[in-house]
């Protein structure tokens, strides 16, 4: 059933109103601007599921807002993150709480990544077609395929997060996801953040000066980007940002001969304001921005680190969890030079897999192959 008038949507959020959990998914589009444009809400409960055509003439979506914010209910959802972004943006407000079946599933044996259809798979043995994965959702009307593919993305969903919470609580597993839970629905995560933007870009700087005119520059983008409801690269792209913060332009003829820039951008409204803050960022005195620093090793500390990803992927498929759910490639490679205040060396990361380092370092455990089960295994020595 498709919900496209406000009557009918108010009356659906007083059925949710006593569900224990909702599952929710959305279908988005943003090629062409920089918030995600919601096309479609799907809600499910009870084994019956709902589409809520986010596109309708007038459709008010306070009332499933509400419903995404009542604390009573769990919203359930897979690699969810995207669309957290969405309701944050809409509403102002996180939906909580949340379960995300992703993350679940490190849990449950899986990677840090699994697929939807290989969870439906598993748990509810149906094999889904993905054939609808690309397609317009903004186009109107929605034909029988589309609408059977997005219904499927919170039918099945009901019980995957049923049999799963079955799972994850009978081996006392639930605290071990909580904090990936928690970081999920933290504003700062769906905020811009300038220091991430530069890290992705490789800012290849070393002068302060240099730093400090590229995070401006990223400053003044996301605010145009935001204004005008489009992508960064439409914009400026990284490539531009990049050469204009190493050159240092004064004025519009230095603008307009570097390589990244268009013939006559200086002239546009987005050039214009560019210059201005150009000139602005010249006057004032450089900050210090604190990008990631690359993690130097040691030869020593580099075989250090390789005996540890060993040890966390023999730890991880015993105790069938994702290993990325207990530690990190920075946090083997901090560990490896020596700093123990890591979060593997803390709760249940240390009992899983924290002491095994130790004694590990204290060679007091050992690798062995084992010929009956085909495996690396650890053994005390």
């Amino acid at each position: 059933m498709i919900i496209k008038t406000t009557k009918k949507l108010n009356t659906l959020c007083t059925k949710l109103e006593s569900a224990r959990f909702i599952t929710v998914d959305t279908e988005f589009i943003r090629e062409k601007t920089y918030y995600p444009q919601l096309c479609l809400i799907q809600v499910g409960t009870n084994k019956k599921a709902w589409i809520i055509d986010a596109l309708a003439k007038n459709l008010d979506l306070t009332a499933f807002f509400d419903i995404l914010k009542n604390k009573k209910i769990i919203k359930v959802f897979h690699a969810c993150r995207q669309d957290i972004e969405i309701f944050y943006h809409l509403m102002h407000q996180m939906p909580t709480p949340i379960f995300d079946t992703q993350i679940g599933a490190m849990v449950c044996g899986y990677g840090d990544n699994v697929s939807y259809q290989q969870l439906v798979k598993d748990y509810v043995g149906i094999e889904l077609d993905k054939g609808m994965r690309i397609t317009d959702w903004s186009h109107r009307p929605l034909n029988k395929d589309q609408e059977k593919y997005a219904l499927h993305d919170v039918i099945e969903l009901q019980d995957i997060y049923q049999k799963m919470m079955d799972e994850i609580c009978g081996t006392n597993r639930l605290d071990w996801i909580q904090e990936e839970m928690q970081h999920l629905t933290s504003s700062n995560l769906y905020e811009p953040d300038i220091v991430h933007i530069m890290t992705k870009m490789r800012v290849p700087f070393k002068k302060k000066e240099n730093i400090h005119l590229c995070a401006r520059l990223c400053e003044w983008r996301e605010k145009m980007a935001q204004e005008k409801d489009r992508p960064r690269k439409y914009i400026l792209t990284d490539e531009a940002i990049l050469e204009i913060a190493a050159s240092s332009p004064k004025n519009a003829e230095e603008l307009e001969v570097l390589r990244t820039i268009s013939n006559g951008f200086s002239k546009s409204d987005l050039g214009k304001s560019l210059l201005e803050v150009l000139d602005l960022v010249i006057k004032e005195e450089p900050i210090e921005w604190h990008l990631p620093e690359k993690i130097n090793l040691t030869p020593t500390q580099k075989n250090c680190m390789e005996a540890l990803k060993l040890l966390l992927n023999v730890v991880s498929e015993q105790e069938r969890v994702a290993p990325y759910l207990v530690a990190t490639s920075d946090n083997l490679a901090h560990y490896a030079k020596g700093q123990e205040n890591v979060p593997f060396m803390k709760g249940w990361r240390h009992q899983l897999f924290g002491q095994k380092v130790k004694k590990l370092m204290d060679g007091k455990l050992a690798f062995f192959y084992d010929p009956d089960q085909h495996t690396l295994v650890v053994r005390p020595v």
